[in-house]
């Protein structure tokens, strides 16, 4: 049972909004706060329609007044931020301090900074105030219908919190909420943040699948058809983004051509009509794309999927740059149509591949949260993100979940433990999706397809479990021009689990200064 009768929703966006009217259904009150009295407006009679009579009400919009919306709460007080990431949590958490008592609680539902989150925990401790951090996953419609919610920081505070969140989170097919208790400090911030970038990793290998399927000749309803069957068994099975791909590929727009038409099959189909220019990371809307990479790469987390997902998302962004290269290159290369024989075949093998890459992704993802958790001893509970991840948000994958993390992180490992990579149930399916992940790729480079999150996930599977990389080369060279020492073969230390640098070193060439070497050249 939930203590909270009324509560503040500070933010009533999209996400706010949508978590706004949730709340409401679940008998909660929401006082509303932002600085839109549009958006605040358009919360209300939303929810004056849906039933919800007097269960919302605004607070002043451009002029703040947090005194009355703070004194409107019940004890102890609950304040969710559906804000933008960056200083506008701390301008809003600054205003509200005054009004605030120890034992309140903020749970900040945006897609923040972690060390963000971290920073406004430490700057309320000493008042008695309680900063959770909650990544929301879902998207706009799961926050009105019930979203995956991933809440992280003081432990009491998560306790008095849960009941609630429970109630509006999304439910498994066992009818379980899936929202937990993470971790500590921004841990929550911080599985949400990987959960996009893992997200980022999937989408690119989804649509790259796309792409191969129309330059096949397959007609937008016809691969239409193609995900929906992927969704419907095997590997794919329950994937969201597989299922909405499938959905999506089938909405057609009344209006422009066919507008006095009765037959909606004479409309266009939207996704013909859709530009190839992703701008989010780009525009400063979503932070979390680059957060994680930025992680991988600080953390020496190898995570080919993840960063060739982001960067074709980054080139996707300057459409305009792309047509002056395409300019200069005389047309640039264009992916040539593929003639597929056996057709049948090659569509298994592209959905083998694109499985591949959804789950190098998840390896990838898993492996940055268990870096990360060692570096800030957040506690985390694997068996709680398994429950948040199982329904409701985006990267959802049933088979994934139930066939290859549950065995895995049901039995809580310790992130010392976790690396999917080691995993003989994961290695069962790498082997089995890998011969088609090889000739999709070869198909793909032979005729000239844009594949970086399927090719990268191939590369990712060789090197990850490789003992043969040509880097004992890379290494001589370092060494030859910077004396980094290098390890030896059969060395022992070598075989350590923490890189640690080689002991040997070889004087390839000796230092020498320019006048002797002047010297030598000319026998002088």
């Amino acid at each position: 049972m939930s203590k909270f009768s009324t509560i503040a929703m500070i933010g009533c966006g999209s996400m706010g909004g949508g978590m706004a009217l949730l709340f409401a259904e679940d008998g909660v009150h929401v006082g509303l706060s932002d600085p839109s009295e549009e958006a605040m407006d358009a919360v209300v009679e939303k929810a004056e329609k849906a039933g919800y009579n007097g269960k919302v009400k605004k607070h002043k919009g451009m002029m703040i007044d947090y005194d009355s919306l703070c004194k409107s709460l019940s004890s102890p007080r609950l304040l969710v931020f559906s804000l933008p990431h960056g200083n506008v949590g701390d301008k809003v958490l600054e205003g509200l301090m005054p009004h605030l008592s120890r034992d309140d609680i903020i749970l900040d539902c945006g897609n923040e900074h972690f060390a963000n989150t971290e920073r406004r925990q430490e700057k309320v401790k000493d008042t008695g105030i309680r900063y959770i951090g909650c990544g929301v996953s879902g998207g706009y419609q799961a926050a009105r219908a019930g979203p995956s919610m991933c809440p992280g920081g003081d432990i009491s505070a998560l306790k008095e919190v849960l009941p609630l969140l429970e109630k509006v989170a999304a439910k498994d097919k066992d009818e379980k909420p899936c929202v937990g208790m993470i971790g500590k400090g921004g841990s929550g911030h911080y599985v949400k943040m990987i959960h996009n970038g893992i997200e980022h990793g999937m989408m690119s290998a989804i649509s790259e699948a796309w792409g191969i399927m129309r330059k096949m000749g397959m007609g937008y309803e016809e691969i239409g058809n193609v995900l929906s069957q992927w969704n419907s068994d095997g590997e794919l099975q329950g994937t969201f983004l597989i299922s909405i791909g499938a959905d999506l590929s089938h909405k057609r727009e009344p209006g422009k051509e066919g507008k006095a038409d009765k037959n909606p099959n004479h409309h266009p189909l939207v996704v013909s009509e859709v530009l190839d220019k992703v701008v989010q990371d780009v525009t400063g809307e979503e932070g979390t794309g680059i957060w994680s990479n930025t992680e991988a790469i600080e953390l020496h987390v190898p995570a080919f999927t993840l960063n060739i997902a982001h960067a074709l998302r980054l080139a996707s962004a300057f459409r305009g740059d792309r047509e002056k290269a395409n300019k200069a290159c005389n047309g640039g290369f264009p992916p040539s149509n593929l003639d597929i024989q056996d057709k049948k075949n090659f569509i298994e093998n592209l959905r083998l591949a694109t499985y591949a890459a959804c789950l190098a992704s998840y390896i990838q993802g898993f492996n940055i949260i268990a870096r990360a958790d060692q570096e800030h001893k957040w506690d985390i509970d694997y068996s709680q993100v398994w429950q948040i991840w199982r329904a409701g948000c985006i990267i959802q994958a049933d088979y994934i979940s139930d066939e290859i993390l549950a065995p895995i992180l049901k039995s809580k490992p310790s992130s010392q433990d976790l690396n999917l990579n080691f995993s003989a149930r994961v290695a069962q399916d790498i082997q089995a999706c890998f011969p088609a992940l090889r000739r999709v790729v070869s198909k793909a480079v032979e005729t000239d397809q844009v594949v970086p999150a399927i090719s990268a996930t191939l590369e990712y599977f060789k090197v990850i479990s490789g003992t043969d990389l040509p880097t004992a080369f890379y290494e001589a060279e370092l060494d030859y021009f910077g004396s980094h020492m290098f390890d030896v073969k059969g060395d022992k230390d070598s075989q350590v689990k923490k890189p640690m640098e080689g002991k040997h070193h070889f004087e390839w060439k000796p230092a020498t200064s320019q006048k002797e070497e002047y010297g030598k050249e000319y026998k002088i």
